[in-house]
């Protein structure tokens, strides 16, 4: 009874982290809007969001080093937490934010939702996992939703609306790159090693993009942009990390996705509030499809 109950406690845990982690992702999506406001860069800001990382990511990654650390790292493990760390964090997160500076946050999150579905169809493709009819449902589902919303702001948008939506998309191939190896990774590494490690490397690129592609003087920015970066790196970047490797070691990859449901529609809601981003018949109407298909992959 006593390791029944233990079990239960953990996976109720899991679900919690992996709730608050959607909600801090989908913070920020909301968080850059407002900075784009202060007319700041996606470089730069993306940058700034990753420089007020480092210093958590540092001690989290001095902590699971040394002797006691097992297994050891291989020159495969660096080259693995290299590349994902460039994919998952860093490209993802650049293409992103590009992305955000012409299209709203709802229509932001619902694309970047549709991770799921490419891992499910990279899978099929690559590791020849069975496609059936529950996830060509998923599919149609998911990107019909995408195309209700598309189809609800393309009057306001024009031609930025295509490449926001473009850049986003690439953004999610990206993060879905990384899902697909992230897994065994952190079997085999620990969650948080890997984390802070794959995190570092993504720091590392972005900080080195800034300092390669803009003068010092770039920096000199208004005050809100530096608390707008530093709530990025703490409520949406360091925890929400932490606590999604955290959910996926305990409740799996599946479990932790299906509890990110909630991200889009907390995005469509924080965007009300905060962007002041009307949340119209088109986005529930979407935001509703694109839910349906993603929860049609992991309920029976």
């Amino acid at each position: 009874m006593k390791s029944l109950s233990t079990t239960s406690t953990q996976t109720l845990i899991g679900y919690g982290l992996a709730a608050l982690a959607a909600i801090g992702f989908s913070a920020k999506t909301i968080l850059v809007k407002l900075a784009y406001v202060q007319a700041v860069d996606a470089v730069t800001l993306l940058a700034l969001r990753m420089a007020f990382s480092v210093p958590f990511f540092l001690i989290v990654a001095f902590q699971q080093r040394g002797p006691a650390a097992r297994p050891s790292l291989t020159a495969r493990d660096y080259w693995v937490v290299g590349v994902l760390g460039l994919l998952g964090y860093y490209l993802s997160s650049l293409l992103d934010f590009t992305g955000l500076q012409y299209i709203s946050a709802g229509l932001e999150r619902l694309i970047l939702f549709l991770y799921p579905t490419l891992v499910l169809a990279m899978s099929a493709l690559w590791l020849k996992k069975p496609f059936g009819f529950r996830e060509l449902t998923a599919v149609l589902l998911s990107y019909s939703g995408i195309a209700l919303v598309f189809v609800g702001e393309l009057d306001g948008g024009g031609d930025t609306l295509w490449l926001g939506a473009a850049y986003v998309f690439a953004g999610t191939v990206s993060y879905a790159l990384y899902l697909l190896g992230a897994g065994q990774a952190i079997a085999r590494l620990g969650a948080m090693r890997f984390t802070a490690y794959a995190m570092l490397v993504a720091c590392a690129a972005s900080i080195l993009q800034f300092v390669l592609t803009h003068p010092p003087e770039a920096l000199l920015l208004p005050m809100p942009v530096y608390q707008l970066s530093l709530a990025m790196a703490i409520v949406s970047t360091v925890l929400p990390v932490f606590m999604l490797s955290a959910a996926i070691r305990r409740i799996g990859s599946g479990h932790a996705s299906l509890v990110g449901t909630i991200g889009p529609v907390s995005t469509l809601l924080m965007a009300a509030v905060f962007l002041g981003e009307p949340m119209t018949l088109w986005q529930v109407g979407g935001a509703a499809l694109v839910l349906m298909g993603v929860l049609s992959l992991s309920m029976r």
